[in-house]
């Protein structure tokens, strides 16, 4: 990744959260916790999905995934952010560094797909329920999941490797907790104004993608909502797609603030503190969110405790 002899670069220093011992100490014990109930968070819903058989559905195998997604997505900083938390000075190789923002970025456009996916899905139930089994069946779903998958690590291949290829000549240290583009745009030592641009427009494409079709989604599905008779029938339509919105709203609503706005100096604590949202609190929100909101899982959460 390294360009040549003009990057002198060869390691970046993560200045992280903390400032003193004291706040360092309090926010490692705080992460380890999310980080924790995270995994088993996550964990526990792929394992509910995998073993019983009235979860084996469209709606579930999506979950599922989202679950894997999220245990990885966490994992690819929150380990780094908590070893430098106990260390005194918290490098990662150059190499490392980029590694991670592509592992980072590959998970996220993953999670945006699959999440725009999940919206498509609840518009067929809702929308079409008498054709929903042949419009959505476990095989269609299979195929969805995967091409998500490949999407998401093809799409952020680009931004790695045209940021990599900038000039990294001093200072190495990056005002944050995580390799992300804005801080190592900013310590490349010769600024291209189109780089940033042409990011820019990137990241812009396929949030708004992803969001344009959730959104015409839940468009489509409120106004069938709307149009159910009953308050009853009205409320239980409604409850089978709440769960998908308040996360498109979390997740997406970060992701525009971080990655579409024009370049130039940011305030990078305020970045750090939604940073922390979207990679460490929404993973664990989500098996949360869908878990309490969902009688199919919490009856089979209550058959497992049974066990």
């Amino acid at each position: 990744m390294q360009n040549g002899n003009l990057t002198n670069v060869k390691e970046f220093i993560l200045h992280g959260l903390a400032i003193n011992m004291s706040s360092q100490a309090a926010l490692f014990a705080l992460f380890l916790v999310i980080y924790t109930l995270t995994l088993i968070g996550n964990i526990t819903i792929i394992i509910l999905v995998w073993s019983n058989t009235s979860l084996h559905k469209p709606m579930y195998i999506f979950l599922g995934n989202l679950s894997f997604v999220e245990i990885w997505y966490t994992t690819s900083t929150v380990p780094k952010m908590l070893s430098g938390l106990l260390s005194r000075i918290n490098s990662i190789s150059f190499n490392g560094c980029f590694l991670q923002f592509y592992f980072f970025f590959s998970l996220g456009t993953t999670e945006c797909f699959l999440l725009t996916t999940m919206g498509y899905d609840r518009y067929l139930a809702i929308c079409h329920p008498l054709h929903y089994n042949i419009l959505m069946n476990n095989n269609k779903c299979c195929l969805f999941v995967a091409s998500c998958w490949i999407v998401g690590f093809l799409w952020s291949l680009f931004p790695v490797i045209l940021i990599s290829k900038l000039i990294f000549c001093g200072p190495n240290k990056i005002n944050h907790f995580l390799c992300d583009p804005g801080p190592l745009l900013e310590l490349s030592c010769v600024r291209y104004y189109s780089t940033e641009v042409v990011l820019t427009l990137y990241f812009a494409l396929m949030v708004f993608i992803t969001f344009s079709f959730s959104f015409i989604s839940y468009a489509f599905i409120i106004q069938t909502i709307l149009r159910i008779p009953s308050s009853s029938g009205r409320l239980k339509a409604f409850s089978t797609c709440a769960s998908h919105l308040i996360v498109v709203s979390i997740f997406f609503g970060c992701v525009m603030y971080m990655y579409i706005r024009p370049s130039g100096n940011h305030p990078f604590d305020i970045d750090k503190v939604i940073a922390v949202f979207y990679t460490v609190v929404t993973p664990l929100l989500n098996p949360v969110i869908y878990t309490l909101r969902n009688k199919e899982v919490l009856e089979a959460v209550k058959k497992m405790m049974q066990l």
